[in-house]
Parts: structure tokens; sequence; C-alpha cells
């Protein structure tokens, strides 16, 4: 199975979260979730709120909580540029319970257009964080 891998690259603004050899590569597309394998077309794509899965030559399975970003695929290496993107086994679900019940009180107040839409984002990503904790 090792002859069937390729290079993947997860980067946020901060630090390179991941940088190794997998066999598939899974992410929350916008226009909807698609997986990597080898020898992959390339592909240059917008990512979204959602869970990003590896599973690396050994079978081992890592997931990842993502907030958005862009996938490059070329050429046997695959680069995700995450705004953010957090090990399952890393996040803190108390402070991902918090920030879910912060955005749900204030959903509930008087806001305009940019502040309800960047509320519900922020609630959308605490869900996803609790939601990938959980699957670990």
């Amino acid at each position: 199975m090792a002859d069937k891998s390729f290079r993947l690259e997860i980067v946020t603004p901060t630090k390179v979260i991941f940088d190794g050899e997998v066999v598939s590569f899974s992410a929350p597309g916008v226009m909807g979730g698609f997986q990597v394998l080898y020898n992959h077309a390339p592909l240059l794509a917008e990512i979204g709120i959602g869970a990003v899965k590896i599973l690396k030559p050994d079978s081992s399975e890592l997931r990842f909580a993502t907030s958005g970003g862009f996938v490059n695929v070329l050429d046997n290496r695959v680069t995700l540029l995450a705004e953010n993107a957090e090990r399952a086994a890393e996040i803190d679900t108390e402070r991902a319970q918090t920030a879910r019940d912060r955005a749900r009180q204030k959903i509930g107040e008087k806001l305009n257009d940019i502040e309800l839409h960047e509320t519900q984002q922020a609630l959308q990503r605490a869900l996803n964080r609790i939601r990938i904790a959980q699957k670990q």
C-alpha cells in the first residue's frame, strides 16, 4: 500500500499541522465533500467547515476539524492551506462547548446581517469541533 501513497501537508497561518505520507485524504469541499487518492487529477478546491480525514500507510486514521481554506492537488502532492485545523485528539471540548453556548445566546439577540452571519459561522465551527472530538 505504501507505493500508492502521496505527500500531504496541512498548513495554518501559524504552523504546519501535518506533513507526511498518506494513502487517502478527504475534505469538506464547499461544493461537496471529496476524496483524494494516489494519482488524483490536478485540483484546486475551496473547503468549508467540516472534517478532514486522512488514512496513513500503516492504516491508522487521523481526523481534523477545519473551518475553511483551500486544497491544491498536483503530482501526488496535496497541500491544505487551512484557516484553522485541529487534530481531533487536541480539541478542547469544554472550550468548544462554551463557544457553542455563547454563539447560541448571541443569535437570540438583535444583530445586523453581518453580526448574524459571523455568529452563525462561529456556532458552526464550535459544533464541528465538538462533533470531531467525539468521533476520535
